[in-house]
C-alpha cells in the first residue's frame, strides 16, 4: 500500500468515529434542551420543592448546553493507543467528555485524570502507551492524523505510523488572528504546570515562545474541570497586557467548553470602566509608582474643591458658626472612624453634635437638642449646606481633582518632584469633563486605589434621588450600601453578593496573569484586591519586562500574594520561533545586556532574519518588505513601529494596493483603541502591542527608535524580535 492510501485509509478511518461522536453531540444537545425545558415545566407546580428542583435542571442544563454548543472546533483530537495486555481498544481524547447511548465512556476530556497519560507519555517513559495520534480537524471534517511511536517493542499488531510527529506539525501552522488551544501538543513539562496542585500561587516561567501563555489558560481550564463547585462560584478572572492580547486569547477557554472566565485587560480589570490608551513611558513610570498610592490616601481626604468652608444660622438666641476650623476638625474625626463615603450618614449628626455645642442660650438649652436636631434637618439651607460639604465621590470625579496643579502640588508634596508632578498635570490637561472617557490604562489602577480610599457611594431609590433628608439622613443601613458600579457591572458570570468583611471587595476563586514582568507596582495593588483568598497562576519572563524599577514592582507582588506558597516552573523550549530567528534574538539580548531567558529553539527553517540599514526610502523599503512577507506566509504580517510613527505608518499600508485586501482594519487602526478586525492578515503595531502575540512574519519600522522610547526599550525591542514564527525582517 503507497504511503498516500495508507493515509486516506487512516483517515477515514478516523473520521468514521469523528461522525459517530459528532451524532451523539447533537443527542446529547437535545437531551439537555429537554431537560431544560423539563425543568420550566416543573416550576409551573407553584410549590418551593417544584421551583427549587426547576432551577437546579435548568441551570444544569443550559450550562451542558453552553459547554456543547462550545466543542465543536476539533471535538476530538487525540488517540490513544496502548499495549494490547493493558486496554486492546483506543482511548480517544477531546475537549469534552462524552458518553455513548450504553452510557459507556466514548469521548475523554483532556483534563481528566485519564487523559494525563496523552500528554506524560514520552519514548524514554512510554506509559504502556505504543502510538499516540493527533487528528487534525477543521469542523466536523478529519484533515489529516499525526503520529508518534512511543513503544517500538509494544507495536505487536503493527499499528500503522503517519505523519511528522504532533508538535512539529502544530508549530509549522500559519498564525491567525486568534489564538488557538493546543491541547493536543502540550509537552511534559508544560503539563507538569498545568496540573500543578491547586492551591497557592502557580509561577510560570520561561524565555520567549516557551508557551507559558497557553500553559497558563489550560491551567485555568484544569482547575475548573477538578473542582468546579468553588472556581465556577467564585470566578476566574485572566488578566492580559492589552485588549489587543485579550482578543487574541478569547477564543482558547470557551474552545475548551470553558465559558465560566472573566477576560480582562489591564485597562478594564476595574468593573465598569475600560481604557485602551497608553500614557508616555515618563508619564507611566509616575502613574505606576507604589508613591501614588501616598498622594492618594492624602486626595481621598481632602476637601472637595468648591466646597463650602463654613456654615451660619441662627437658633433661639443663640448664634451657631460652623466655620473652617470646627468644619476641619470635624471633617478629620469622621475619617478617622472608616472611609469617606461611609461616613455619609453620619455626617449631618456630626454636625448638629458640634452645633448643640454651641448652644448656651437658656431657651436653646431648654428645648433641646432633639429640637435642634428636628429643626436643623427640616431646614432645606442646612441640608444643601451637608450635601455641598460632603458630597458623594466617586473615584474618577476625586482623580480629576488633580487636574489642579496647585492641589496636586498640595497632596503630592514630599512624594513627587516637582517634574513629576508637571508631568502627571500635563497628561490629563486638555481631556474631556468625563473622566471615565478619558482614562488611559495607568489611570485604571490609580481609579481602584481611590475607590477603596474612598469607600462605598451610597445608593438610593430614584424617587429619593431630589430629598437631600433621604440622601444624608443615615435611614439606610451603612452595610445595604455599595458602589454603583459594582452593581451595575458586576463581574462577569457572577451575580453581586456582598462579600463578608468589605462590600467593595472583588474577589474572585482563581486570578491569572499573564505577561506579569509588566504590572506596575500600582497595577499589582489592583489586582491583588481581586485576589486576596484566591489561587493564583502568574506568568512571565523578567527579560521581557517593561517596568523600569524590577525591585519596587517585586515587593508590590510580594505584597499581593500575601505570603502564598510559591510553586515555580520553567519551560525550557522555545516552539515558536525558528531556531534562525531566535539566534538574532538571542544575540541582540546579549549585546546590549539583557539577563535574559534564553530557551532552546527546536525547530529549523534555515530562513535568517533580513536586516536592511541605511535604506534612501525609509517607506519604499518597509513596502518592498511587507510585500514580500505577505507573500511568502499564510498567515499574519505584523509591522512593529516606533509609538510616534505610528499613525504614519498606518496612512502607507493605507495607501499600499496590493496589500488593501489584507490590511483593511489597519487604516482604522492610528491609535491602540482601533484594532484590525480578525480577518486583516497585516497590522501596525508599538512595541508594547506585540506582548504576548505571534505572527507568522514580522517587519520592524526603526528598531533603534523602538530601543529608545523608554528606559526599558531595549527589552522591548528583545520582545518584537521574538514575535515571528517563520519570517523576520528589521528596516532603519
Amino acid at each position: 500500500m503507497s504511503e498516500g492510501d495508507l493515509v486516506a485509509q487512516e483517515v477515514a478511518a478516523e473520521q468514521a468515529f469523528v461522525d459517530r461522536v459528532h451524532t451523539r453531540l447533537v443527542e446529547s444537545g437535545k437531551a439537555a434542551k429537554e431537560l431544560a425545558k423539563q425543568g420550566h415545566d416543573r416550576g409551573r407546580l407553584g410549590h418551593e420543592g417544584g421551583l427549587v428542583e426547576r432551577d437546579a435542571m435548568v441551570f444544569q442544563a443550559a450550562r451542558r448546553i453552553a459547554q456543547l454548543d462550545a466543542a465543536h472546533e476539533g471535538l476530538v483530537f487525540g488517540r490513544l493507543d496502548l499495549r494490547p495486555d493493558v486496554d486492546g481498544e483506543p482511548r480517544y481524547v477531546g475537549r469534552i467528555g462524552l458518553r455513548d447511548e450504553h452510557r459507556d465512556s466514548l469521548l475523554i476530556d483532556w483534563r481528566a485524570p485519564a487523559a494525563a497519560v496523552f500528554y506524560q507519555a514520552t519514548a524514554a517513559t512510554p506509559l504502556d502507551v505504543v502510538r499516540r495520534r493527533v487528528l487534525r480537524s477543521r469542523g466536523t471534517t478529519v484533515l489529516g492524523v499525526e503520529d508518534e511511536l512511543l513503544d517500538a517493542e509494544g507495536n505487536t499488531e503493527d499499528l500503522p505510523i503517519v505523519g511528522e510527529g504532533a508538535l512539529m506539525a502544530q508549530l509549522s501552522r500559519a498564525r491567525d488572528r486568534s489564538m488557538h488551544s493546543i491541547v493536543a501538543t502540550i509537552q511534559a513539562e508544560q503539563d507538569q504546570a498545568i496540573r500543578a496542585p491547586g492551591r497557592g500561587v502557580v509561577s510560570i516561567s520561561g524565555g520567549p515562545g516557551v508557551g507559558k501563555t497557553v500553559v497558563a489558560l489550560h491551567r485555568a481550564a484544569y482547575l475548573l474541570y477538578t473542582d468546579r463547585r468553588r472556581y465556577e462560584a467564585g470566578g476566574v478572572l485572566v488578566v492580559g497586557p492589552s485588549g489587543v492580547f485579550m482578543r487574541y486569547i478569547e477564543r482558547v477557554l470557551p474552545s475548551l467548553g470553558e465559558t465560566a472566565v472573566a477576560l480582562r485587560s489591564l485597562g478594564e480589570v476595574v468593573d465598569g470602566l475600560r481604557a485602551t490608551r497608553h500614557d508616555e513611558p515618563a508619564v507611566a513610570a509616575v502613574k505606576g509608582s507604589e508613591r501614588m498610592a501616598e498622594v492618594l490616601r492624602r486626595l481621598a481626604r481632602t476637601q472637595a474643591p468648591g466646597s463650602p468652608t463654613s456654615f451660619r444660622t441662627f437658633w433661639y438666641d443663640a448664634t451657631i458658626n460652623l466655620d473652617r476650623g470646627l468644619l476641619g476638625r470635624v471633617r478629620r474625626s469622621l475619617m478617622s472612624q472608616g472611609r469617606r463615603n461611609r461616613q455619609q450618614p453620619k455626617v449631618a449628626q456630626a454636625l448638629i453634635d458640634a452645633a448643640w455645642r454651641q448652644v448656651r442660650s437658656e431657651r436653646g438649652r431648654e428645648r433641646g437638642k432633639e429640637a435642634l436636631t428636628d429643626d436643623l434637618l427640616s431646614d432645606r439651607a442646612f441640608l444643601d449646606f451637608v450635601l455641598e460639604w460632603w458630597p458623594p465621590l466617586t473615584a474618577p470625579d476625586v482623580l480629576g481633582w488633580l487636574r489642579d496643579p496647585e492641589l496636586l502640588m498640595r497632596v503630592s508634596d514630599g512624594v513627587l518632584t516637582p517634574e513629576e508632578q508637571r508631568l502627571l498635570v500635563k497628561s490629563w490637561s486638555g481631556l474631556p469633563d468625563d473622566t471615565t472617557r478619558s482614562l488611559s490604562i495607568d489611570d485604571i489602577p490609580l481609579v481602584d486605589e481611590l475607590r477603596y480610599a474612598l469607600g462605598d457611594v451610597p445608593l438610593r431609590q430614584d424617587d429619593d434621588r431630589d430629598d437631600p433628608l433621604a440622601l444624608i439622613s443615615g435611614a439606610m443601613d451603612v452595610q445595604e450600601l455599595m458602589t454603583a458600579a459594582d452593581r451595575e457591572y458586576a463581574p462577569s458570570g457572577r451575580a453581586w453578593s456582598p462579600p463578608t468583611n468589605s462590600i467593595m471587595d472583588d474577589g474572585y476563586a482563581h486570578v491569572l496573569i499573564d505577561e506579569a514582568q509588566d504590572l506596575t507596582p500600582m497595577q499589582w495593588r489592583m489586582v491583588g484586591r481581586r485576589g486576596r483568598t484566591a489561587t493564583w497562576t502568574i506568568v512571565g519572563d523578567l527579560a521581557q519586562s517593561s517596568w523600569p524599577e524590577p525591585a519596587e514592582a517585586a515587593a508590590a507582588r510580594a505584597a499581593a500574594l500575601e505570603k502564598k506558597a510559591v510553586h515555580e516552573f520553567h519551560l525550557s523550549t522555545n516552539y515558536r520561533n525558528s531556531s534562525e530567528i531566535y539566534a538574532h534574538a538571542a544575540a541582540y539580548a546579549e549585546r546590549v545586556g539583557l539577563d535574559a531567558d534564553l530557551p532552546t529553539a527546536v525547530r529549523s527553517t534555515g530562513e535568517h532574519p533580513q536586516v536592511l540599514t541605511d535604506v534612501p526610502d525609509l517607506e519604499a523599503a518597509t513596502r518592498e518588505a511587507v510585500v514580500e512577507l505577505a507573500g511568502r506566509v499564510e498567515g499574519t504580517v505584523g509591522i512593529v513601529v516606533p509609538v510616534a510613527r505610528r499613525s504614519e505608518v498606518n496612512a502607507w499600508l493605507a495607501s499600499w494596493p496590493e496589500l488593501a485586501e489584507h490590511a483593511s482594519g489597519a487604516r482604522a487602526a492610528v491609535d491602540s483603541s482601533v484594532t484590525p478586525s480578525g480577518d486583516d492578515r497585516v497590522v501596525v503595531l508599538t512595541g508594547l502591542d506585540t506582548k504576548g502575540l505571534e505572527f507568522d512574519g514580522i517587519c520592524v519600522v526603526r528598531p533603534e527608535e523602538i530601543e529608545a522610547e523608554s528606559a526599558t526599550g531595549r527589552a522591548t525591542l528583545y520582545v518584537v524580535l521574538t514575535r515571528a514564527t517563520q519570517l523576520l525582517t528589521t528596516v532603519s
